[in-house]
């Protein structure tokens, strides 16, 4: 013990928790490599460094030290609308761990606790980049999200835990921005052009290629469209008059999908209408309708990004397509023809999990418009054709 000091404040000290921080590589961020491309070892580098909490040649016990990442959620599909956010379900909240905890320090057997001045531990902690069935903590994490009016929120913290003799356990957060590169639209496996062909009552078709089914911000969505009447039912195809045609793409949040209770919204971004207000001719009618992706800038009106959340990315996108534990993110390319009889087709989806392709079919039908062949001699009657198609968004 140095001198001057009583025992009692001597004690104090001791138990007192130690300086703990976290620092990544020089000049760099503790994330090196790409989340979700196996071929970069996405990873997590740096060091702790503890030092005395009280002075700077008084040693503290440190007995463990231990560092783990950890993904944390919360959910409040209320928290938008000021009358339901104090009267709906509180905010729920989930804490998961991503890959596993490393241990970085045990002090030697049969000792209580080793007295530190200074110690810096280095540390690599390896981010999942695979699947891995049913084991949670294996698959590919999500990226860090927050949602306007903290509706729904994903982000990490790098969590120290430091043990100082047998009763003194301290614990020391770090949050840390995480991004996914695996559903960038410039990879090839999203180039691939998608076509689609749907009917209801075989006197019209509606025919949708998309050239490709990833878009980021500002890029430009183009889709080719083809109304064909059918040949045998052409007398009755030649009446039908083509209003206008519009293209939206929607982005459709579901709140705690895989509990008791999933609930729904879905938010229209942006819509193109082409008024076209000719009937089909024989050859049927094609045209090409297009919009451009949905971004925000980052900048100020003086030009100066401000600086964001430590534990949230600057996206130039609000939201993006995504799947976590409480909550799941999809987008939708809706393209409707008004003037024709409802259609009644399958919606395409390609969820935003990296190579996780799967497909669903859901049917809509709208029992307020039935199809009415009587309906198709009226030339003031006003109907609508629909087709729907899914984005893979990623963020920048």
């Amino acid at each position: 013990m140095p001198p001057n000091i009583p025992l009692q404040q001597h004690n104090a000290i001791m138990s007192a928790p130690a300086s703990v921080r976290v620092s990544g590589p020089p000049n760099s961020s503790f994330l090196v490599g790409y989340p979700g491309i196996s071929a970069t070892l996405p990873r997590i580098e740096g060091k702790v460094e503890i030092r005395p909490g009280q002075g700077y040649s008084m040693p503290v016990p440190i007995s463990l030290v231990r560092i783990c990442l950890q993904r944390r959620e919360t959910i409040h599909p209320d928290a938008d609308s000021l009358a339901k956010r104090h009267l709906g379900a509180p905010r729920r909240e989930t804490t998961d761990l991503v890959g596993k905890e490393q241990l970085l320090f045990r002090c030697a057997s049969g000792r209580e606790a080793e007295k530190v001045i200074a110690m810096d531990l280095p540390f690599v902690l390896f981010i999942p980049y695979g699947r891995g069935g049913e084991e949670s903590n294996r698959r590919i994490p999500p990226a860090s999200l927050q949602l306007p009016s903290r509706t729904a929120e994903t982000y990490y913290e790098l969590v120290v835990t430091v043990q100082q003799g047998h009763s003194n356990q301290y614990k020391y957060s770090f949050p840390i921005p995480l991004l996914r590169y695996d559903t960038l639209s410039t990879f090839g496996m999203y180039n691939k052009p998608e076509s689609k062909l749907v009917t209801n009552d075989n006197i019209v078709h509606l025919g949708i290629n998309l050239p490709r089914w990833s878009y980021g911000p500002s890029d430009p969505i183009t889709v080719y469209i083809k109304l064909s009447p059918n040949t045998d039912w052409l007398h009755k195809a030649k009446r039908v008059t083509i209003d206008k045609i519009t293209l939206t793409i929607e982005e459709e949040i579901t709140y705690n999908p895989e509990g008791d209770e999933p609930s729904k919204k879905v938010n229209k971004i942006s819509r193109q209408v082409q008024v076209v207000k000719t009937k089909i001719p024989e050859a049927g009618y094609a045209t090409n309708i297009g919009l451009n992706f949905p971004s925000k800038d980052l900048r100020d009106p003086d030009g100066i990004i401000k600086r964001g959340k430590p534990q949230f990315p600057l996206y130039e996108v609000t939201s993006f397509t995504t799947t976590s534990t409480l909550y799941k993110i999809e987008f939708y390319l809706s393209i409707k023809v008004y003037g024709l009889c409802s259609f009644v087709s399958s919606l395409l989806t390609f969820p935003g999990q990296s190579e996780r392709r799967s497909r669903r079919d859901p049917t809509t039908t709208d029992r307020h418009l039935p199809p009415r062949p009587t309906s198709l001699q009226r030339r003031d009657g006003r109907h609508r054709a629909s087709g729907q198609r899914s984005l893979a968004r990623r963020p920048q």
